[in-house]
């Protein structure tokens, strides 16, 4: 049904290797720095609440959640999770990580554009990476080119959601690292540390931003290529 291109490997291999090298730099940065406790012994959570108390936002829970880097800030329910080696953990890593969610919970508060606008296309996003591979697969199966189109652009939503995150993810990481530094948090050798911590997690995010990109140059040369041969 597909017709294969052996040259869309040009886009898929590369986006492949620097997707699997973030996702080893990501864990073995955060190994590393959860291994070194920060000279001021304070943990994971008690950087969280302190942080979000400084913003006045004390109605933000602060809780733990099981699993490794399930960190995250949810909205709808006013509260910053962090996971195993974060939340009882005074490490480097902790605190970066613990910092950095509440970045978003006191982006959410100032309403952060980008993140507004994030959320604001989430519902058609989602509806988007829905709906492209029916079409694409009903377009190949009709010869459609139009609607094989369509399915990719359904599909580029998620490109443009991943495009959207890196902005929300790399100031909250900045808020994080300013907060650590105004707030003496960290010394200046533990906050190198922590900067190298949130740097890595955020090559996770344009991992997948490449990842979606290479898939989207390999479906339109594929399709192209196939059409071409008809």
């Amino acid at each position: 049904m597909y017709y294969y291109d052996s040259s869309s490997l040009i886009f898929l291999l590369p986006a492949l290797i620097f997707a699997l090298w973030a996702q080893a730099r990501v864990k073995s940065t955060y190994k590393r720095y959860s291994r070194v406790t920060g000279s001021r012994g304070i943990t994971g959570a008690q950087v969280a609440r302190t942080i979000l108390d400084q913003n006045g936002l004390h109605n933000v829970q602060v809780e733990h959640i099981s699993g490794s880097l399930t960190d995250h800030y949810d909205p709808r329910g006013d509260v910053v999770r962090l996971s195993d080696g974060v939340y009882g953990s005074a490490s480097i890593s902790a605190v970066g990580i613990a910092a950095h969610e509440c970045g978003h919970a006191v982006q959410h508060a100032e309403r952060y554009t980008p993140l507004v606008f994030r959320n604001t296309i989430i519902p058609v996003t989602n509806i988007g990476s829905k709906l492209s591979v029916p079409l694409i697969l009903i377009g190949a199966l009709i010869n459609s080119y139009p609607l094989i189109l369509l399915g990719i652009l359904a599909y580029s939503l998620m490109a443009v959601f991943q495009l959207i995150t890196l902005p929300v993810e790399f100031n909250a990481s900045a808020r994080a690292m300013d907060t650590i530094t105004s707030g003496y948090i960290l010394d200046d050798d533990e906050q190198r540390g922590a900067r190298k911590v949130l740097n890595a997690a955020a090559l996770t995010y344009v991992a997948a931003l490449a990842s979606s990109i290479a898939q989207i140059l390999r479906l339109l040369l594929m399709f192209s290529g196939r059409r071409n041969r008809r």
